[in-house]
């Protein structure tokens, strides 16, 4: 037996099932959400009198056959000006060279105008308007103002530029972002001419200044030799200790900035990994609230896309009214699951996106945790090497200057040993080094009595000497007699001996014959004979 053929209320059914279905995919793919960094342009038919509907950040339903849409850039865009041979207010060329930084603004008004001017056209088109629509402002504030201004108060020329050419790019839809002067010149030299007389004037302020100050030195400088004598004995012992503490503690200090130094840029790198991680995060936060809101204007799509089919379905229902009432019944509880099917599943998939953004955020903080351990512990053997380091360079230190002590008490020792072998005997090197150092004792003597004066000497000799002589001619005579004991005792303890003419008297004797007149020398050991010479 066959199968009984479908009734026309099933296909009926079945069609109105299929239409239904094809609406709502049309539907769904005709709904547009709009990224974070670009523009939204729905244009055609479109509320108001507006040219066209701009949505930034949010989603927009495209209506088919009466509506389009496109997207605009939100991405920087920089541009060079070469600007060469502007006139300043004093006629004379400027040369600009600078960088200009625009992108589309986000503001209603400044959105629409870029929808009407800048809507499906190229980067390079965008940058050629900017461009023009720059030289014509930046000529026209150089005219404006002198040299001198532009040169001095950059800030104030910055903020002319901006005040300037901001209207003009809002009128294309275009904002300025940054405005860098890479130099000011001039073909003429005024600038650099500018630059010299700056130059100068200060050269010559210094000059009166260091002048100023030499005439007060000069004047202090007598002040200051009157007391250097007095204390410079007190300030030279003061010098030899405060160079020692300095130094001791100029290496405290040194190595105490060092490792601050060490610890502040270890708290730099640490601070700046901890502001990279805080804006990454910031960053997805944004976008998972983003992708949220997106979702959320689906789910709300897709519920108005129910009660819309179930309307629809409703109305059929009542046209069928009479004799389907059971099958109306059906029908409504179909349509009932349907819409608690897709409530779960736009349920099932907020779950899976917070699910998403918690696993994000634990795995980030197990990465910055992570890392602080590893930056730790890398201080830590940092500092540990550097102390390290430190130490073997204040070993070495020392080592060496031991080594330079003995080098020097080594060579002085072989130094006396060789004296002491060249004279013979220790009494004898002896001997010759307190020779070498004669001439420094007569000078340290000569200098204890050079600041006495003697304006006069006066002698009062009653004349009541003895043997026929007078007090005078004996107090002479009884010096003279002192000098034999006391040249006796020099040879006895420094071992220098003085020739006889020293400590002899003629007395009333007749001096001998010049041609029989002789005087030696004192011997000297090692020398063989005594040497003799005439007088």
């Amino acid at each position: 037996m066959f199968a009984a053929a479908p009734g026309p209320e099933v296909l009926l059914i079945l069609f109105v099932a299929v239409f239904a279905f094809s609406i709502l995919l049309l539907l769904i793919k005709r709904y547009r959400r709009c990224p974070s960094n670009k523009v939204l342009v729905v244009y055609g038919k479109v509320t108001g009198a507006q040219a066209a509907k701009c949505v930034h950040g949010g989603a927009a339903f495209i209506w088919p056959v009466v509506q389009d849409y496109a997207y605009l850039d939100l991405e920087p865009i920089q541009i060079e000006i070469p600007l060469k041979g502007a006139l300043s207010l004093e006629n004379i060329r400027v040369n600009v060279p600078s960088v200009f930084t625009v992108a589309i603004g986000t503001e209603p008004t400044i959105m629409q105008n870029a929808a009407v001017r800048l809507l499906n056209l190229a980067s390079d088109d965008i940058m050629a308007q900017a461009r023009d629509i720059i030289f014509g402002q930046l000529r026209q504030v150089i005219a404006s103002m002198r040299i001198e201004e532009i040169n001095r108060d950059r800030e104030a020329f910055l903020s002319s530029i901006q005040k300037s050419l901001e209207p003009e790019l809002r009128k294309v839809g275009l904002v300025l972002i940054n405005v860098n002067i890479t130099d000011i010149t001039d073909d003429s030299g005024y600038i650099e001419a500018i630059g010299r007389k700056a130059a100068a004037t200060a050269i010559q302020q210094a000059t009166i200044d260091v002048a100023e100050q030499e005439k007060k030195g000069a004047v202090g400088v007598a002040g200051a030799n009157r007391e250097k004598d007095i204390e410079v004995a007190v300030a030279q012992k003061e010098r030899d200790i405060g160079t020692k503490d300095a130094d001791k503690e100029r290496t405290i200090q040194v190595a105490n900035l060092e490792k601050e130094a060490k610890v502040g840029e270890q708290k730099a790198h640490f601070q700046r990994d901890a502001q990279v991680a805080d804006a990454e995060r910031e960053k997805r936060v944004r976008v998972a609230e983003a992708n949220a809101q997106a979702v959320k204007g689906e789910n709300d799509a897709q519920a108005l896309i129910a009660r819309t089919n179930a309307d629809l379905a409703t109305e059929q229902a009542v046209a069928y009214q009479r004799g389907e009432t059971s099958r109306r019944v059906a029908e409504a509880e179909v349509l009932k699951a349907q819409y608690e099917a897709q409530t779960e599943a736009a349920k099932a998939q907020e779950a899976k996106i917070e699910a998403e953004k918690n696993a994000e955020l634990v795995a980030l903080a197990k990465s910055q945790k992570a890392k602080m351990i590893v930056d730790a512990e890398a201080a830590a053997e940092r500092r540990r090497i550097e102390a390290q380091g430190e130490a073997s360079a204040i070993f070495a230190k020392l080592e060496a200057e031991a080594r330079g002590q003995y080098e020097i008490l080594q060579k002085k020792g072989q130094g006396f040993a060789e004296i002491v072998k060249a004279c013979g005997d220790a009494q004898a090197a002896f001997q010759m080094m307190m020779l070498e150092h004669l001439d420094h004792l007569a000078d340290t003597a000569s200098s204890a009595i050079s600041n006495i004066k003697f304006d006069k000497v006066v002698v009062w000799d009653p004349g009541n000497g003895t043997n026929g002589k007078s007090a005078t001619a004996g107090f002479l005579q009884g010096l003279a007699g002192a000098l034999p004991p006391m040249l006796q005792m020099m040879r006895d303890i420094g071992g220098v001996q003085m020739p006889d003419y020293f400590g002899k008297m003629t007395g009333d004797q007749k001096a001998p014959a010049p041609e029989t007149a002789r005087a030696t020398t004192p011997p000297v050991k090692g020398d063989g004979e005594p040497r003799q010479k005439k007088t």
